[in-house]
């Protein structure tokens, strides 16, 4: 399960992944993370069965947590499959199938927006 975590250091007193591993056992894989000295927001997976006891352990430190259930979404109607999106997604989001059509695996989206940026035709957006 991915979850977006945000939290302000006004809010966070402790490390908040270092803490969270520690109190929960559960390991904390961090796909993507913008950390400033007034707070920041990461990206996290974690197996779905942790789920709840790692939202409750960060809510409990102040952080915000939401569950991300997909991420890349395509509007068929925009996309014309030129591919444009394929070349500058770090993580092999996009392919094309045997038939030349765009595929989304959204489970490896780490939300860095790069696709969006470069479809000609706005057919990309991440979710809010």
């Amino acid at each position: 399960m991915k979850l977006l975590v945000t939290f302000s250091r006004r809010d966070v007193k402790q490390p908040l992944i270092a803490q969270t591993v520690k109190d929960t056992g559960v390991l904390i894989n961090v796909e993507r993370a913008h950390v400033e000295s007034k707070g920041g927001e990461l990206l996290i997976d974690i197996p779905d069965k942790d789920t709840k006891i790692i939202t409750d352990a960060m809510e409990k430190a102040g952080a915000r947590v939401k569950q991300i259930e997909a991420s890349v979404i395509r509007d068929e109607t925009e996309c014309v499959n030129c591919g444009a999106c394929i070349s500058v997604c770090p993580q092999d989001v996009l392919f094309f199938d045997e038939t030349w059509t765009l595929c989304v695996d959204t489970s490896k989206c780490v939300l860095c927006g790069k696709c969006v940026d470069a479809c000609p035709h706005q057919a990309l957006s991440l979710l809010p």
